[in-house]
C-alpha cells in the first residue's frame, strides 16, 4: 500500500481549529473510564465506595467523615489490586498510541507502527530471554530495551542502501526483522521448561496486566515518560517530516538523523511497555487513525489526542479481559479482534474518499 499520512503546509502552519467537543469528550472519557474500571470486576464495587477510597488518599482525615464507610476488603481491592493495574493500562495504552502516531507521521505511512518496524518483536524477544534466564523485572526491562535497540540496529543496517535510507526500505527491513525475532521467540519457547518458564512466557507474550504492581508502574513510568516527552517535544519536526523529505530538507531539517532519534524514542517507550504488559498489538496502529479523524493531522494536537484515546481504549480492553469470563482473556486477543476489523473499515473509508476525490 502506498498511501501516505501527509498534510499540506497550510493545514500545519497553525494549530488545528477543530471543534472543542472532541477534546471535551476525550478529556472526560479517560477519568470516567478509570473510575468505571475500578468499580467493575468479579468483585463489583459501588461508585460511592470507590470514590470514598480515592478521596481518602487526597483529603485529610477530618474531611472524609461524610464519605460512605468502606470495608478493609474493598479498600484492598481498589488500592492494591485494581488501581495499579488500571494506571499501568493507561500508561501502556497512551504510550503505544502516541508512538504509533509519531511513527506514522515520521514515515508518512498509515501502516507503520512499532510492530511493523520490528521494535515490538525485538523487545518481546528480550523479555523472553529475561524470563528464561533471570525472572526479574529489572532484567526484563533491560533486555526488552536491548532487544528493541537490536531490532532498530538491524532495521538500520538492512534499510541503508548506497549510503542513505528510504522509507520503503525501512518498512521492508522492519517486516524482515520482525519475522526474524518472531522466529527467535519461537525458539525460546521451544527450549523453555514446560512446567516453569514456558507458561509464563506464553501468557506474557499474549499480553496481560495481571501482575501489575506499583513497582512495575514506577519502573515503566520513567522511560515511558522520557520517551513520550521527547516525542512531544519534536512534534513540530514530525509535522515537517510528514510533508516529505525534500521539503523537510529545504526547511533545514536533518531528515535521517531526526528519523533515527524518533525511532530511538519509540524504542525506549515500546520496550518499557512490552516489559510490563507483554506484546499488545494494534493499539499503535489503529488508535492514531481515530485521533486523526477527530482532531486532524497536526501532530501538535494529534499526539496528545492519541495518548488520551490510547489510554482510554486500553483501560476498557483490560476491563473486558479480566471481567468477561472467569479466566482472564489475553489482551492481544481482544486488541486483534477489535483492531483488525476496525482497521479494515478505516482502509475502506480512506480508499472511498480517495476514489471520490480522484
Amino acid at each position: 500500500m502506498t498511501a501516505c499520512v501527509e498534510s499540506s503546509p497550510a493545514r500545519l502552519a497553525a494549530p488545528s481549529r477543530r471543534l472543542a467537543w472532541p477534546w471535551l469528550l476525550m478529556l472526560a472519557a479517560l477519568p470516567a473510564s478509570v473510575l468505571a474500571a475500578l468499580c467493575v470486576g468479579r468483585y463489583p464495587l459501588p461508585l460511592s465506595h470507590v470514590s470514598s477510597v480515592l478521596a481518602g488518599l487526597a483529603l485529610p482525615d477530618g474531611l472524609t467523615d461524610w464519605l460512605p464507610a468502606v470495608s478493609s476488603a474493598e479498600h484492598r481491592v481498589v488500592l492494591q489490586v485494581r488501581l495499579p493495574r488500571v494506571l499501568l493500562s493507561v500508561l501502556a495504552g497512551s504510550s503505544l498510541a502516541l508512538c504509533g502516531a509519531a511513527l506514522q507521521g515520521a514515515f508518512r505511512n498509515p501502516l507503520v507502527g512499532p510492530q511493523i518496524l520490528g521494535i515490538s518483536s525485538g523487545a518481546a524477544f528480550g523479555g523472553c530471554a529475561a524470563i528464561l534466564l533471570f525472572s526479574s523485572l529489572w532484567a526484563t526491562l533491560g533486555l526488552a530495551f536491548a532487544g528493541g535497540l537490536l531490532a532498530v540496529a538491524i532495521v538500520y543496517l538492512l534499510g541503508r542502501t548506497q549510503g542513505r535510507t528510504t522509507i520503503l526500505m525501512l518498512v521492508l527491513a522492519g517486516v524482515v526483522t520482525s519475522a526474524f525475532f518472531s522466529a527467535l521467540i519461537s525458539l525460546a519457547t521451544y527450549f523453555a521448561d514446560p512446567n516453569d518458564s514456558l507458561p509464563a512466557i506464553v501468557f506474557w507474550l499474549m499480553g496481560s496486566f495481571a501482575t501489575a504492581s506499583y513497582v512495575k508502574l514506577a519502573a515503566a513510568a520513567l522511560p515511558i515518560a522520557l520517551g513520550m516527552g521527547l516525542l512531544y517535544a519534536l512534534r513540530f519536526r514530525i509535522n515537517v517530516l510528514s510533508l516529505g523529505d525534500e521539503q523537510a530538507s529545504a526547511m533545514g531539517i536533518a531528515v535521517e538523523p531526526l528519523r533515527w532519534v524518533l525511532l530511538g524514542c519509540a524504542t525506549l517507550v515500546v520496550s518499557a511497555s512490552v516489559a510490563v504488559s507483554g506484546t499488545v498489538g494494534w493499539v499503535g496502529l489503529v488508535v492514531p487513525h481515530i485521533a486523526r479523524m477527530l482532531v486532524g493531522p497536526d501532530h501538535r494536537v494529534l499526539l496528545p489526542a492519541s495518548a488520551l484515546l490510547g489510554g482510554t481504549y486500553m483501560v476498557w480492553v483490560d476491563t473486558v479481559a479480566r471481567s468477561a469470563t472467569s479466566a482472564e482473556i489475553p489482551l492481544g486477543v481482544i486488541t486483534a479482534l477489535i483492531g483488525a476489523p476496525l482497521f479494515a473499515w478505516l482502509l475502506r473509508r480512506t480508499q472511498g474518499r480517495g476514489a471520490h476525490h480522484a
